[in-house]
């Protein structure tokens, strides 16, 4: 790519995140090209479709995940680490408004642009709840897919005007729900 279309591509990437973090998945393209100060022309032809554009946006923060699961595989206990990971991914899908949506289906699309992001950071979980399962802190009858089902569930409560006030107070208690029977001292501090 030439350099000047990096620049574009680069500063469409950083318009879009705005734009996205305000709006919601379903922001405006027109918009955020204007925003860019490009054409509507430059940002399809960097970004075909709003999924492409999406699958950029997020790729960096799902590898992001991916490459922290790994690292706090070998670095924190298998509770931590478990409840750490879900804790961040919650947290960052809760910032874009509308893409647990486009999460949840991407998943089950082998065809679409965020399939292998989302597929990798849901086998990143896996591994994580598969540990802590092992070590016998996580419960034994739930899986990768329930585990980033619940992710996306708190996601979406959070970004519910009714829910977010209570989004820590919940994470919690689904949190305390995956992980086995701990003493109520030791899970609030591991929480906290």
């Amino acid at each position: 790519m030439r350099a000047d279309a990096m620049k574009n591509y680069e500063h469409i990437l950083e318009v879009a995140n705005v734009v996205v973090t305000e709006h919601g998945v379903d922001a405006s393209l027109r918009d955020i090209a204007r925003r860019a100060g490009v054409g509507l022309g430059t940002l399809y032809r960097h970004f075909p479709t709003r999924e492409a554009l999406l699958e950029a946006l997020l790729r960096s923060s799902f590898d992001e995940f991916t490459t922290k699961a790994r690292e706090l595989e070998t670095a924190s206990s298998p509770d931590d680490a478990l409840v750490s990971w879900l804790r961040d991914v919650v947290t960052f899908t809760g910032n874009y408004q509308g893409v647990v949506d486009v999460m949840m289906a991407a998943k089950e699309d082998p065809e679409s642009a965020l399939h292998a992001s989302c597929v990798t950071m849901r086998s990143a979980g896996t591994r994580l709840l598969t540990r802590a399962q092992a070590e016998g802190l996580a419960r034994s009858d739930m899986d990768g897919d329930d585990l980033f089902s619940l992710a996306a569930a708190l996601a979406w409560l959070s970004n519910q005007p009714s829910s977010a006030p209570r989004a820590e107070h919940l994470f919690r208690i689904i949190a305390s729900a995956i992980l086995t029977d701990r003493s109520s001292s030791n899970l609030r501090a591991q929480l906290n």
